[in-house]
């Protein structure tokens, strides 16, 4: 894939209903009630970086404890650093539990209270106060990925190991300073980095006194990845609940096979005899996340269908203990699940999904007897203008979640079984944004050229004012099939744009998630097509509206959004004035012949260049075809790194709008792959894309 909170003023202590959206409390960090201030300035990105990233770890195992992390971004040393904090899920004042440099992750939480985590490679644990902090492990190669398993006797975790010396100084010993690559086969590099014969692999070692056994390499040495590369981790790994055997997810291809598929499999691996079973043998797409329910009798895992479509319908697959009967929980739903728990009691799977430009928390029932056949019903229990953007763990009473809106970065709320409402548990970002003037998010809804529904957010400027006239930006997503939801990101934050006195629509066009599978599977092959034309529709009809300046709209969007701001650009017909696209794929031929995951490229694209039956991707849905109908400014901006739309792609549009004469600029960013990581880039991206619309809208 080209790779995710309305305010109210209201009395401490109510709950919200969830129509409203998660609570918004005003209060100074003595948790006392303070003023809402009159005099509120626009979110900079300045101040975006400063906002506070809090993330879940885990609920205590009497729910009554969490345990989150927090960072925060520091500009003289243009990093972030991350500690842990613990409160009480019902309501308390946090207490940080860790200061040291460097980031901390549970690992486990004991019945006693101990908290069992990872810190810079090794295992330590301390007191549920944070006292009484001990390194328990002293390893020579950093611990990662890890999992303890359930008896505490066993520790499953990756490390790095060399199969193929593809890198001249593994090859040739003799010639240590020499950096030269060889290959004779695909997967020669992965999203920013070339393959220099070093897989990471699952090992599985004896765990007692803090020392660990001989470690056994569950991948005997072969050449795949597990966890996945390049973004996998510990999800890729469970145990079985008697502690007998490990899963792990892994993808046993190389070569043209490994750039060509998407079919992992869940294997397992026996302890006691070291026999390996696929558990998913004849599924051929994505299977991920296998998780054991409470209670040991069910396993559970995220399925795809088919291969090579990355953005399959995910469905929940549970199997009976045995492994003889297997059933698709989700298999009636026409949508796509994002991820899932067990509930405590294994009765129950609550999952969060996409839905109607959003992202929402679900239930499910799990069948007392698979065998039935009979699929139960998905309930879906939050509704409201936000995202849950995960789920942390369960409470007596409801679930602890993390909830973003295109106004609110992250914070953790507990949701009430009850209620239904969402009620905080972190604030901290509360009085940052009592001091950021609001911006209104509205949603909109467009008729399509073929007549369907086209649903937008729309955000507005801080003080709106109806009667005046305002610049307004497209905001096409990439993906091609991500969800524009309430989402809240540090780039491409449209609370942030707004807030310089831009209107901006993000419409779901075809191709997204939340409108059923149909809706999401209809971009493929169609590229240039209908969801070109949902944004051309999008667009004209807000420029109904009174406020709009017509002569003032630019496009924007990065990866799929930026090949939409190409292809706008030569089909526009004189709408926009501007555009800005990031890492956008520009000439379709070109790009199939250096992109690196071809298993998308030959589900979206429909194939290779030299199949005749392809010409259409490559001529009419291909953005190079419209240079010469160029007719207004664009900024181009690539990363240098960034090998899922490589280099040469931003290259090429910016020579080809130079040499056609058209104001243009290129913003090139050599350490950087297909997102902006560093806070200092960042802060320079951020600068020049609203440089650029001062000077162009």
């Amino acid at each position: 894939m080209l790779g995710a909170l309305l305010v109210m003023s209201i009395t401490v202590g109510h709950a919200q209903n969830l129509k409203d959206g998660p609570l918004k409390i005003e209060r100074t960090k003595d948790n006392e009630v303070m003023n809402i201030s009159t005099e509120r300035q626009p979110l900079t990105a300045e101040k975006l970086w400063k906002l506070a990233r809090v993330s879940g770890e885990r609920v205590t195992p009497d729910g009554k404890e969490l345990i989150y992390g927090v960072a925060h971004y520091n500009f003289e040393t243009n990093s972030a650093e991350r500690n842990l904090f613990s409160i009480p899920v019902k309501g308390g004042s946090p207490k940080q539990l860790t200061t040291e440099q460097g980031s901390e992750s549970i690992l486990d939480i004991t019945a006693q209270g101990e908290i069992i985590y990872l810190y810079k490679g090794d295992i330590w644990k301390m007191q549920s106060d944070g006292s009484q902090k001990a390194k328990l492990t002293e390893t020579e190669g950093k611990l990662a990925d890890v999992k303890l398993s359930p008896d505490k006797k066993h520790i499953l975790y990756s490390k790095s190991v060399l199969v193929n010396p593809f890198h001249s100084p593994d090859k040739y010993k003799d010639l240590p300073k020499s950096d030269v690559y060889v290959y004779d086969d695909l997967d020669y590099r992965h999203w920013d980095s070339f393959n220099d014969g070093r897989y990471t692999h699952p090992f599985v070692a004896s765990y007692a006194d803090g020392k660990l056994g001989e470690p056994v390499d569950l991948l005997e040495g072969k050449p795949y990845y597990s966890p996945q590369a390049p973004f996998g981790g510990a999800e890729d790994f469970a145990w079985s609940p008697d502690s007998k055997a490990v899963l792990y997810v892994a993808k046993k291809k190389a070569g043209k096979e490994y750039a060509l598929s998407t079919n992992t499999d869940i294997y397992r691996y026996d302890l006691a005899s070291g026999q390996v079973s696929n558990l998913t043998e004849g599924m051929n797409g994505y299977d991920t996340h296998p998780d054991f329910s409470p209670v040991g009798n069910r396993l559970a895992w995220l399925s795809m269908k088919k291969d090579g479509f990355e953005a399959d319908k995910n469905d929940i697959i549970l199997q009976d203990q045995n492994g003889k009967v297997r059933l698709n929980l989700t298999a009636h739903w026409d949508e796509t699940v994002n991820a899932f728990t067990w509930s405590k009691d294994g009765k129950k799977i609550y999952f969060t999904a996409p839905v109607k430009g959003t992202i929402q928390l679900f239930e499910v029932l799990v069948p007392a007897n698979l065998a039935n056949k009979s699929l139960p019903r998905i309930n879906q229990l939050t509704e409201g203008e936000f995202d849950v953007t995960g789920i942390v763990g369960e409470y007596d009473g409801g679930l602890v979640v993390t909830s973003t809106r295109l106004t609110r970065a992250a914070e953790i709320y507990r949701y009430d079984f009850k209620t239904r409402y969402l009620l905080p548990i972190t604030t901290e970002n509360e009085e940052a944004y009592a001091h950021i003037a609001e911006t209104k998010v509205k949603g909109r809804f467009t008729k399509a050229t073929d007549g369907q529904d086209l649903f937008s957010w729309v955000v507005y400027p801080p003080n709106f004012d109806p009667s005046k006239k305002y610049p307004t930006l497209l905001y096409c997503q990439g993906g091609p099939q991500s969800a524009v939801s309430q989402f809240y990101s540090l780039r491409w934050n449209l609370q942030l744009i707004a807030s310089q006195g831009y209107i901006v629509i993000a419409p779901n066009r075809r191709g997204m998630p939340g409108w059923g599978v149909q809706w999401n599977e209809d971009i493929s092959g169609d590229w240039g097509g209908q969801p070109i034309r949902d944004y051309l529709s999008a667009i004209d009809d807000l420029c109904t509206e009174s406020y709009i300046d017509t002569a003032r709209l630019g496009a924007i969007g990065a990866s799929y959004g930026g090949y939409s701001v190409f292809m706008l650009a030569g089909v526009h017909e004189g709408r926009f004035k501007t555009f800005i696209s990031h890492c956008g794929l520009f000439d379709m031929t070109s790009w199939y012949g250096t992109t690196e995951e071809l298993f998308f490229a030959n589900q979206d694209l429909g194939g290779p260049y030299w199949d005749a039956a392809n010409e259409k991707t490559y001529t009419d849905f291909n953005p190079i075809t419209y240079v010469e109908k160029w007719n207004a400014p664009i900024m181009v901006i690539q990363g240098g790194k960034d090998f899922r739309v490589p280099i040469g792609q931003g290259l090429e549009a910016f020579q080809a709008a130079q040499l056609r004469g058209i104001k243009s600029r290129l913003v090139y960013l050599p350490e950087e792959n297909h997102w902006v990581l560093s806070g200092h880039n960042a802060q320079v991206w951020q600068r020049e894309f609203f440089r650029w619309l001062d000077e162009t809208l």
